[in-house]
């Protein structure tokens, strides 16, 4: 706590600062606007980044990776060229039985590869047998394009990508042939039909990707487990929690766990770019307004010379001529970036009611409706910025000013 003098003294500087801007209105708002557009600026490009990563986190968890797989210790690292050497068992009881509440379900997955035929066309697949029922809420983004999904049909169906249909011709309702080399090294193969076509945010996966029920994969293959356990959580930040909580319930010798941020490649990527696409609009926008705001304090330096001259020999320090203007810088930098914050997320809210028309990004045949998500980081950031950017832009003509000879700026102007 400050004593009662220091904070009336304080208190009393606030007041001449402000009075001292109010005097200088034009040059007060103009540095006003120029602030406040910076921090909206900056708000609306922020806030346009932030929806498009959460939307791109949701996508990647809700079409193919969840919140966590389980997995057998080294599968992804040394069993993607023989799988079924790192079978986990069909039944999933030590990962259901004492599931927390936020965890919405827990759904069994075998992978497998083979060629696709129908009539006189054959090309090659990777598929997942899944339990359609767990597996829908983990599937949200994978968008039925035509016909139905596995939970409304059959036993013997199977789920095409679109690219994939489209290479061998296939329609919902046509019959196709799966064939593939099973665990022990024969030769099978099963005849569905095709339920559907599906797609996803990836393109390059509807082209080749399939899925079926997974005891048709386990006909197929001729195995019975499953190649991994895929978690589903009703909150993407809970995710450390419920690691947490499953590596105490599964011994590590017999289970590895993998967040979907060790798997979404893509993504992180992806965020790492944008990252510094927003690093580089914040130096721009600082360097805007340091030299804006430096050269609005520089010209009111210049202007009140002789006042300064004047109260420097009434007896003012110059540390408090240096505090004075400083506070000048402060007020502007507080103001400005509440006035930008304010400014960013009304026209935030207003855009995203409206809607941004986007084409489709690349390796998608699929545009989308853009939003701006201003968080309540990022509005501290914008603020934070506005602030300590118009603080320090204020520092060279505060210095200047309390360094001023008496006797000079007595003489200015005459």
């Amino acid at each position: 706590m400050f004593p009662a003098s220091s904070t009336s003294a304080l208190l009393q500087a606030v007041s001449l600062a402000s009075r001292n801007l109010r005097r200088q209105r034009r040059r007060a708002l103009l540095a006003l606007l120029i602030i406040g557009g910076g921090v909206v600026t900056f708000l609306l490009a922020g806030g346009f980044i932030n929806w498009l990563l959460v939307n791109m986190r949701e996508a990647t968890i809700h079409s193919q990776l969840g919140h966590v797989q389980i997995i057998r210790p080294g599968y992804f690292r040394e069993g993607l060229g023989d799988p079924y050497r790192y079978l986990l068992p069909a039944d999933m009881t030590p990962v259901t039985q004492l599931a927390p509440a936020y965890q919405r379900t827990a759904a069994p997955r075998l992978a497998f590869n083979g060629l696709l035929s129908k009539d006189d066309s054959t090309v090659s697949f990777i598929g997942e047998g899944i339990e359609p029922v767990l597996e829908a809420p983990i599937a949200k983004v994978v968008l039925i394009r035509d016909g139905k999904d596995l939970t409304e049909s059959g036993p013997d169906s199977v789920l095409l990508g679109v690219g994939l249909a489209r290479a061998v011709g296939a329609n919902t309702g046509d019959t196709v042939v799966l064939l593939a080399s099973t665990a022990q090294g024969g030769i099978n193969a099963v005849e569905l039909r095709v339920a559907g076509l599906f797609s996803t945010s990836t393109k390059a996966y509807d082209d080749s990707a399939l899925r079926v029920p997974i005891e048709v994969a386990r006909r197929l293959m001729r195995v019975e487990g499953a190649t991994s356990w895929v978690v589903l959580l009703d909150d993407t930040e809970r995710t450390p929690e419920a690691l947490a909580n499953l590596r105490e319930r599964l011994p590590e010798v017999s289970f590895e766990l993998v967040p979907w941020y060790d798997l979404a490649d893509f993504y992180n990527k992806t965020v790492e770019l944008f990252n510094r696409q927003v690093g580089i609009v914040r130096l721009l926008i600082a360097l805007i307004v340091m030299l804006s705001i430096s050269n609005t304090l520089a010209m009111a330096v210049m202007e009140r010379t002789s006042e300064i001259g004047t109260t420097m020999a009434l007896g003012l320090k110059r540390r408090q001529v240096l505090t004075q203007f400083l506070l000048e810088g402060a007020l502007l930098g507080a103001a400005g970036g509440a006035t930008g914050v304010i400014a960013g997320l009304g026209l935030g809210a207003a855009i995203s009611a409206v809607g941004i028309p986007m084409p489709p990004p690349p390796g998608m045949d699929v545009g989308f409706t853009g939003e701006i998500a201003v968080s309540a980081q990022l509005a501290l950031e914008g603020f934070v910025l506005a602030f300590v950017t118009t603080l320090l832009a204020s520092v060279f003509p505060a210095w200047k000013a309390s360094r001023l000879v008496i006797v000079d700026a007595l003489r200015h102007q005459r």
